[in-house]
């Protein structure tokens, strides 16, 4: 036993001397009394994503393909979102059921930015769908626009043909029905995911 001591002696000087890693990153340390530090790296040593660097991306890449959009709300004064303050829960129990069984209808607050973006998208859309009665001259129209098709849901409403799709890189959602003349509104996506209005919830 007294041959073994100084190996583990050794052991443990070499593992004190490593970095301490742990789930949430790596903390390394300069000596006894240098304070940790914390990086962003995951468990795997790669970098965290930047999701602002990533939104900012999208946005650029939405500008340069809409570019009269993003004139219009690079222009657009500064202003506060328009969507409306969600109301206090109800104090009624029946009241309350219902709200909580329609919660899967709730759609996204949109900036001020999203709702500009969002409204210039649907003026336009609803601008370039005059004389569109068919979901074959929908497509090609919204294709013409710069709308990718295959992205575009297209439905019967039961009174006409209905659309919704995701602006492209940017967000928001638009929806629309077919009428005489075409009805385009923004939106934000639904919490249960997507554009359309869902049928259930959870």
């Amino acid at each position: 036993m007294k041959r073994l001591a100084p190996t583990v002696t050794g052991i443990a000087a070499v593992l004190l001397s490593m970095p301490l890693a742990t789930g949430c990153g790596v903390i390394t340390a300069d000596g006894p009394d240098a304070a940790s530090t914390r990086t962003t790296q995951g468990a795997s040593g790669t970098p965290g994503i930047d999701y602002e660097a990533r939104a900012e991306a999208a946005r650029a890449e939405h500008d340069r393909t809409f570019p009269t959009v993003a004139k219009i709300c690079a222009d657009a004064p500064a202003e506060p979102s328009a969507e409306p303050t969600p109301s206090e829960e109800p104090t009624d129990p029946w009241a309350r059921r219902v709200a909580e069984n329609n919660a899967y209808k709730t759609q996204a607050r949109m900036d001020g930015d999203a709702r500009c973006r969002g409204d210039a998208h649907a003026r336009r859309i609803t601008g370039g769908l005059e004389g569109v009665h068919d979901e074959k001259a929908l497509r090609a129209a919204l294709d013409r626009l710069g709308y990718p098709p295959a992205s575009v849901e297209v439905y019967d409403t039961g009174v006409a043909t209905g659309f919704t799709f995701s602006i492209p890189h940017a967000g928001p959602c638009v929806t629309g029905t077919l009428t005489a003349p075409a009805q385009v509104e923004a939106h934000g996506h639904y919490i249960e995911g997507g554009c359309r209005e869902p049928k259930g919830g959870h």
